[in-house]
């Protein structure tokens, strides 16, 4: 995970320590030009830059586990979200930063934060695909600051679906949810909701996710990838 020189002055090497031990990387960098629409920050004035928070592979599977094992309630209705702001929300405290949450409203545009920061693109199920991590990767969050940061994170090359003459995952879906061009998440969702017919994607994770050949060595272990199914279940 390359990155920019960082001064002495800046929190770059703070946060990556601080969330180091959580399987969370930054992942990006947006900087806004003066005039440009940013999000809000604590103080009331916008935001100059963003730096996305995410997991690389299977990273945050480990630590939000461990976390959800030990937590009374199991984490609560939404588990993954709750410990990511656990995670994320002493970072931004400790650095005088402003948390955002792919979770909270106002819903702000991660995907288009992660599209310019990482060059990223689009895959057919929706998923942003990497060059180097494929769809085994995510963002569980974002720090807001007053002033320019550094570069962050690894800038995707290329759009790896371009170069994809085959297309296996959409052949690969069972419930027919890639064959309009667009992630139907509605096929999907009925198509696990039937036992019988979804055992294998909730058992091993989405098909087309699975045969996509981009970073294969990033996939999620086998119980992150029950819990983002049973998740998308719901």
């Amino acid at each position: 995970m390359t990155a920019g020189p960082a001064s002495a002055n800046d929190p770059i090497e703070t946060i990556r320590a601080a969330l180091r031990p959580h399987g969370l990387f930054l992942r990006g960098t947006v900087n806004f030009s003066e005039g440009e629409p940013a999000p809000g920050l604590t103080s009331g004035r916008a935001a100059a830059c963003v730096l996305l928070i995410g997991n690389i592979g299977g990273s945050i599977w480990e630590p939000f586990a461990r976390w959800r094992g030990d937590a009374a309630d199991a984490g609560g209705m939404d588990p993954l979200d709750n410990w990511s702001k656990q995670a994320i929300l002493p970072v931004a405290e400790s650095t005088g930063a402003t948390a955002y949450f792919p979770s909270d409203p106002p819903w702000q545009p991660f995907q288009q934060w992660a599209m310019r920061a990482e060059g990223l693109k689009p895959s057919p199920l929706g998923i942003l695909i990497h060059s180097r991590y494929g769809l085994w990767h995510g963002y569980r969050g974002a720090l807001g600051f007053d002033r320019a940061m550094p570069a962050t994170g690894e800038v995707a090359t290329g759009h790896a679906c371009n170069a994809c003459a085959q297309k296996p995952c959409v052949a690969a879906c069972p419930a027919q949810a890639l064959v309009s061009g667009l992630f139907d998440v509605r096929r999907c969702r009925t198509h696990l909701k039937c036992e019988v017919r979804a055992c294998d994607c909730l058992a091993s994770g989405c098909r087309s996710r699975d045969v996509c050949p981009v970073g294969q060595d990033y996939r999620y272990p086998a119980g992150q990838l029950r819990f983002h199914m049973a998740a998308l279940r719901l």
